[in-house]
C-alpha cells in the first residue's frame, strides 16, 4: 500500500484499506462507513487520555524527582513497583496506537511518524522498567506518562481538525435526501434514494430536496441550485426542463421524470470527483511527503547521535535518554504529514461548494503560474444563445401593440423550428405571454426564411439576403451593429418591420477581464464566429486579442503557437469539438451545465460557465498554494530551531527540553498547520 495519504491518515490504521474495501457502488455508503471509523477513533483516543490522565497524577506523585520539587516524601516499601505497575498500563493501554502504529509501518516497510513515536516511548519506558529491577540511575516514568498524555492530545485535537476538512464533503453527501416519494398508478409509495431507476416518475413536495435528476413532466416552481452551481439566485423551472439532485425545491409541487439512477446523478459525480481529488496527489504533495521521509530519518540519526554525544561528555545513560526521546519526539512529522492534505481537503470541498470542481489536482495547484486564458465565446463570455435586442417598426410606430403585434406574427412561423434564431423569438414571445395564431400553408424559403398565411395575411420572416434578391429595399433608418442578425418581416410581401437578435454579453465577462488584467494575464478570444463579431466583443471586453473563423481542429495548434511563445495556458471550452485543445492546454477547464460533466479531458470542469468564476479559481488557485507553502515552511522551519534544544545544545546556558515539552511543541505545530489550512477561503 503506498499510499501517502497514509501519512496523513496514520492514526487511522489502514482506514484506507477499509475505504477501498468499502467502496460500493453508493457515494453515501463508503462515506458513511468511512465518517463513523474516524468518528471512532476520535472517541478512541479521547478514552485513552482520560484514562492516561487519571492514572499520571499518582506516577507524577510517586516520582522522586517531582517529590524533591513539591518537598514531599511520599517513599513507602514497594512504592517503586507502584509506579512501574501504573507506568506499565499507562505505556500499553496509551501507547497503544503508537506502537500499534509502529508495527505496521515496519511491516509495511514505510518508517515513519508512528516509528518515532513507538520508538520514543518504548526507549523510555524499557530504561525506566530497568531502573526499578536494579539498574543504577534514575527512572523517568512521569516523563513517559506525560508524554503519551500529550501525544494522545495531539492526536485527538488533530484528528478533530483533519475530521473537520473532510466536513465539506460529508455536506455534500447530505445534500443527497434519504428518501423519495415514487408514484405508482395512483398513489405515492417511499423509497431509498438509491432505489430510484431512469423512468421513475417521483413526487417532490414543496420545500423537499430533489433526489434526483430528471425532467418536469408537471408542476412549476422556483429551485435553489446554488449549493450545486455556487448561484443564489433560485431558478424558474417548468415542464420539460432538467432538475439537477440535491437542489432544494421551492414553494411548488413537482413531478418529475427521474434520468438515471442515484449513483450516476450530477450529484454523485461531483462527490466521486471531491473525493478522488482530495486523494490525488500533487506535485506540492509529494514535495510534503518527501520532506516528511527526511525528517523520520533525521529523526532517528539526530537522536541516536545525541544519545551517543551525552554519554561520550560523560553523563549518565538516563541523561542522555531523555535527550534522544526529546529529539525523537520533537522531530516527529505530524505538521508536515498534514500541511497538504488538510489544505487539499479544504480547499477541494470549498470550491466543489462554488461550482468549481477539480478533477486534477496539480492542474489547479499550477493555475497560479497562468499567463493567458483563452476563451471559448459562445457561452462562456457570452450567454450563449441569440436573444431579441431590439424591435424595429419604421412605418408603424405603435409602441408595444405594434411590436407585439410583429412578434405574435413571427412567432406563429417561428414556434417549431429549432433554429436559434426561431428559439431567441419565441423567448421573447413567452416573455410577454402572448399568444400566437395558427399559421397555415407554411413553407421553407430555403436559406433564406420561411412564409406563411397568418389570420389571412401573407406573412414572411426572412434574411437580409432575401431582400436582396427580390431588391425590396431595406427601411431608410435599417442600422445593424456587428454583431446583432437580422430578420426581416413582410406582411403581404410589404416591409413591416424587423427584428435584431444578438448573442448577448454575459453581465459579469467585462469584470473577469479586468480582473485578470489586474493579475497580469492576458486574455484571448478564440472563435469560430466570423472577423466581424470576434472583433466587436473582443473590444466590448477590451481583451488582448482574437483568433476569428478558426474551425474545431485547428483550435488545437492555436494553443501549441501560444505555449511555443512561452505561455503557460488555460483554455475554457464547452463543447467536444474543445476536447483536443483542452487536453493540449496546460490548464483544461471546462464549462458546463452541470449534468453532462462531459469534460473527460479537462482538469477543471466549472458548473456554471460564469467567466467569473475562471478568474475566481485562477485566484483560489494561488490563495491554496500559498497555504501549502506556508505549512510547508511552518512545519520543517519549527523543526530547526526545536531540534538544537531538544538536542541540548544550549544546556550549558540552562535551557532544556522536556519530552513532554518536546511533546507540546509538536501538538502546537500541528494544530497551527491545521488552523492555518481552515483559514482558506474562496474570494466572489
Amino acid at each position: 500500500m503506498e499510499h501517502q495519504h497514509e501519512h496523513h491518515h496514520q492514526m487511522q490504521h489502514g482506514h484506507d484499506k477499509i475505504m477501498s474495501a468499502a467502496s460500493s457502488d453508493h457515494p453515501m455508503e463508503v462515506h458513511g462507513s468511512h465518517h463513523n471509523h474516524h468518528a471512532m477513533m476520535i472517541t478512541d483516543f479521547r478514552k485513552r487520555f482520560y484514562v492516561v490522565l487519571v492514572l499520571t497524577a499518582p506516577v507524577m506523585l510517586l516520582s522522586p524527582m517531582i517529590q524533591r520539587w513539591i518537598g514531599t516524601n511520599l517513599i513507602f516499601p514497594g512504592s517503586s513497583y507502584v509506579l512501574f505497575a501504573l507506568s506499565s498500563i499507562i505505556f500499553l493501554y496509551g501507547g497503544w496506537p503508537f506502537l500499534n502504529g509502529w508495527f505496521s509501518e515496519m511491516k509495511a516497510k514505510n518508517p515513519g511518524m508512528m516509528t518515532l513515536i513507538g520508538f520514543a516511548i518504548t526507549v523510555a519506558y524499557i530504561y525506566s522498567a530497568a531502573t526499578v529491577f536494579g539498574l543504577k540511575g534514575m527512572d523517568f516514568f512521569w516523563e513517559l506518562a506525560t508524554l503519551i498524555l500529550i501525544m494522545l492530545l495531539g492526536h485527538w485535537i488533530e484528528m478533530r481538525s483533519v475530521a473537520g476538512a473532510s466536513k465539506e464533503l460529508e455536506l455534500l453527501v447530505q445534500l443527497m435526501p434519504a428518501e423519495a416519494h415514487l408514484l405508482n398508478g395512483g398513489h405515492t409509495q417511499e423509497v431509498k434514494t438509491d432505489q430510484l431507476k431512469a423512468e421513475d416518475l417521483i413526487l417532490i413536495k414543496p420545500g423537499e430536496k430533489i433526489p434526483a435528476d430528471g425532467v418536469i413532466e408537471e408542476g412549476q416552481s422556483f429551485l435553489n441550485e446554488s449549493m450545486l452551481t455556487g448561484e443564489s439566485a433560485p431558478v424558474s423551472k417548468t415542464k420539460g426542463e432538467q432538475v439537477i439532485a440535491g437542489s432544494v425545491n421551492g414553494n411548488g409541487s413537482l413531478k418529475v421524470r427521474v434520468i438515471h439512477s442515484g449513483a450516476d446523478s450530477y450529484l454523485s459525480k461531483v462527490i466521486n470527483l471531491v473525493r478522488n481529488a482530495q486523494e490525488a496527489k500533487s506535485n506540492t504533495q509529494l514535495l510534503a511527503d518527501k520532506a516528511a521521509r527526511w525528517l523520520t530519518l533525521i529523526a532517528l540519526v539526530a537522536g541516536i547521535g545525541t544519545f551517543i554525544f551525552w554519554l561520550g561528555e560523560g553523563q549518565d545513560l538516563a541523561f542522555a535518554m531523555e535527550r534522544m526521546v526529546t529529539v525523537i519526539v520533537i522531530c516527529c512529522p505530524h505538521a508536515l504529514g498534514l500541511a497538504v492534505p488538510l489544505v487539499v481537503a479544504k480547499s477541494t470541498s470549498l470550491s466543489a461548494q462554488h461550482g468549481l470542481l477539480i478533477k486534477n489536482r496539480t492542474a489547479f495547484e499550477n493555475s497560479r503560474k497562468i499567463s493567458t486564458v483563452v476563451f471559448d465565446k459562445t457561452g462562456t463570455l457570452t450567454v450563449g444563445k441569440f436573444e431579441v435586442a431590439r424591435i424595429v417598426i419604421p412605418e408603424h410606430p405603435g409602441g408595444e401593440a405594434a411590436e407585439d403585434n410583429l412578434l405574435r406574427m413571427a412567432g406563429a412561423l417561428e414556434r417549431n423550428s429549432e433554429h436559434p434564431i426561431a428559439t431567441g423569438i419565441m423567448d421573447q414571445v413567452n416573455r410577454r405571454k402572448l399568444s400566437l395564431p395558427e399559421a397555415q400553408n407554411f413553407q421553407a424559403i430555403t436559406g433564406k426564411g420561411v412564409e406563411a398565411m397568418v389570420e389571412g395575411k401573407h406573412v414572411k420572416v426572412v434574411s437580409p439576403g432575401y431582400l436582396q434578391e427580390k431588391s425590396i429595399s431595406l427601411p431608410n433608418d435599417f442600422a445593424s451593429t456587428s454583431n446583432e442578425t437580422v430578420v426581416f418581416v413582410l406582411v403581404n410581401e410589404l416591409m413591416y418591420g424587423y427584428i435584431a437578435l444578438a448573442d448577448t454579453l454575459r453581465p459579469e465577462s467585462a469584470g473577469a477581464i479586468r480582473t485578470l488584467h489586474e493579475n497580469s494575464i492576458k486574455a484571448l478570444l478564440l472563435t469560430g464566429d466570423n472577423e466581424k463579431v470576434a472583433a466587436s466583443v473582443s473590444n466590448q471586453l477590451n481583451m488582448d486579442g482574437y483568433f476569428a473563423g478558426v474551425l474545431p481542429h485547428e483550435k488545437l495548434e492555436k494553443i501549441k503557437q501560444l505555449q511555443a511563445k512561452g505561455d503557460f495556458v488555460a483554455m475554457t471550452g464547452d463543447g467536444v469539438n474543445d476536447a483536443p485543445a483542452l487536453a493540449q492546454a496546460d490548464i483544461g477547464i471546462a464549462v458546463g451545465s452541470g449534468s453532462d460533466i462531459a469534460a473527460e479531458t479537462a482538469g477543471i470542469v466549472l458548473v456554471n460557465s460564469n467567466p467569473k468564476d475562471i478568474v475566481n479559481l485562477i485566484l483560489f488557485g494561488k490563495a491554496t498554494y500559498r497555504k501549502m507553502i506556508q505549512n510547508l515552511a511552518w512545519a520543517t522551519g519549527y523543526n530547526i530551531i526545536a531540534l538544537p534544544l531538544a538536542a541540548g545544545v544550549l544546556y550549558k546556558q540552562g535551557i532544556l527540553l522536556s519530552p513532554a515539552a518536546g511533546a507540546v511543541l509538536m501538538s502546537i505545530s500541528t494544530v497551527v498547520v491545521a488552523i492555518n489550512a481552515g483559514l482558506l477561503k474562496v474570494r466572489t
